[in-house]
């Protein structure tokens, strides 16, 4: 439970927020729990993720503002490693680094700011611009279904209004549907004139159409799909994006070396023999 510090602060900080939010930049906390707050950043231009709807929470601890909150982002971004508590200068990992002065503006703008970096850390993780790219085009699709899980839920995955803890593909898009039920309503509408497979993500053929009209973001979704499917889709289908952008020569290495030890094989034969006569 928030102290009455805490919930002060934190209720001043959502104001200031309404009335002046950072770019690219909203959040708000949790109608059941002061300290539990969500926030959306939007992938800014000229970056892998641009345009991508990248959902996240924030925990306070009840003695906000004398210690940090911890940070996790939900949606798969080829940065961060979903869920997963990072370990940040403004997180709950470095509490004796922290500065009452901060605000929930100026640790999401950290966060925005080491995002675009390409610094390492706990919860962070490595991949090629093209992957960034391709998890950007698949962030609506993602936080709406859950990973391709809306229609059947992963058994054993129970959402609830409260509570942040792990929020993995399976849960059917239920916890960011009540977080953000605008942004939800607006993400299915976009799914569905984009012709979108809830399921896989994948943008589906049109029999009558073969010249399809999608937006820059569904088109972007286009070019990198792969052949695989549901919920594991996300990290298949990112492997078969990085894939994409290798070379032959370093795609087909084995065969290369197994064809440079036989030629040396045959010509050290043919030259020996020679020198036999």
């Amino acid at each position: 439970m928030a102290t009455a510090a805490a919930n002060k602060r934190l209720t001043r900080e959502y104001a200031n927020l309404q009335k002046s939010p950072p770019p690219y930049i909203t959040a708000h906390p949790s109608e059941a729990n002061i300290l539990e707050w969500h926030y959306i950043l939007t992938g800014p231009p000229n970056t892998p993720y641009e345009g991508g709807q990248y959902w996240g929470s924030l925990m306070f601890p009840s003695d906000y503002p004398f210690a940090p909150p911890a940070i996790r982002m939900h949606t798969p971004s080829g940065r961060f490693q979903p869920s997963t508590r990072l370990c940040l200068s403004i997180s709950d990992f470095h509490p004796k680094s922290f500065n009452p002065a901060w605000s929930v503006s100026t640790i999401l703008i950290g966060l925005m700011s080491f995002m675009t970096s390409e610094e390492m850390t706990t919860g962070s993780m490595g991949a090629s611009e093209s992957e960034r790219r391709w998890y950007a085009a698949r962030s609506r699709w993602w936080n709406s279904t859950g990973g391709g899980s809306a229609s059947k839920p992963t058994p054993g995955i129970h959402p609830t209004s409260k509570g942040v803890g792990n929020i993995k593909a399976g849960d059917g898009g239920a916890k960011f549907r009540f977080e953000w039920p605008e942004l939800d309503a607006a993400n299915w509408e976009w799914i569905k004139e984009n012709r979108i497979d809830s399921a896989t993500g994948r943008i589906l053929p049109d029999a009558n159409d073969t010249t399809l009209q999608c937006s820059p973001e569904a088109a972007a979704l286009r070019r990198r799909l792969g052949g695989s499917a549901g919920v594991g889709a996300v990290v298949q289908e990112g492997r078969a994006a990085r894939e994409a952008g290798q070379s032959w020569l370093r795609r087909n290495k084995l065969w290369v070396a197994a064809g440079v030890v036989f030629t040396w094989v045959f010509l050290a034969r043919v030259f020996g023999d020679g020198l036999d006569l």
